[in-house]
């Protein structure tokens, strides 16, 4: 009887050592880098677009990236002009057709104070940073 409790234990005790997978509780999680920070890196239009929309453009205050807040996300914004082969700038300008969410167009119109007085360089720009997504 004792060299089967001790044949047991020592079973036991063996299939305890080996290597566990550990979970990632309380452990800092590696975001994924995002296609629009890499490709900033190559393309500089794209950082100066982060820029534009982030300060002068203030965009944020009712867009962002996946989730539509005010106005619509720029994901949806970036699928809608590709579909349809249209041009932000164009429509930034004040010379388009609102095609994303018309509903939420007389909102934007106040903004078009801001994008009018922007350079063509820096709409491009702004035009890249949203399509990046």
């Amino acid at each position: 009887m004792k060299k089967l409790v001790l044949s047991i234990a020592i079973v036991v005790l063996a299939s305890c050592g080996g290597k566990k997978e550990e979970e990632p509780f309380g452990k800092k999680q590696v975001e994924p880098v995002s296609v629009t920070e890499e490709a900033a890196t190559v393309n500089p239009m794209l950082e100066k677009g982060k820029k534009l929309f982030e300060g002068k453009g203030t965009c944020t205050a009712c867009h962002k990236p996946a989730t539509k807040v005010i106005g619509p996300s720029l994901k949806e914004i970036s699928k809608i002009y590709k579909d349809k082969n249209a041009s932000i700038v164009t429509f930034l300008k004040g010379e388009g057709e609102p095609i994303v969410d018309p509903s939420q167009f007389e909102v934007m119109k106040a903004n078009f104070a801001i994008t009018k007085n922007m350079t063509d360089e820096e709409l491009q720009a702004l035009e890249a940073y949203v399509m990046s997504f």
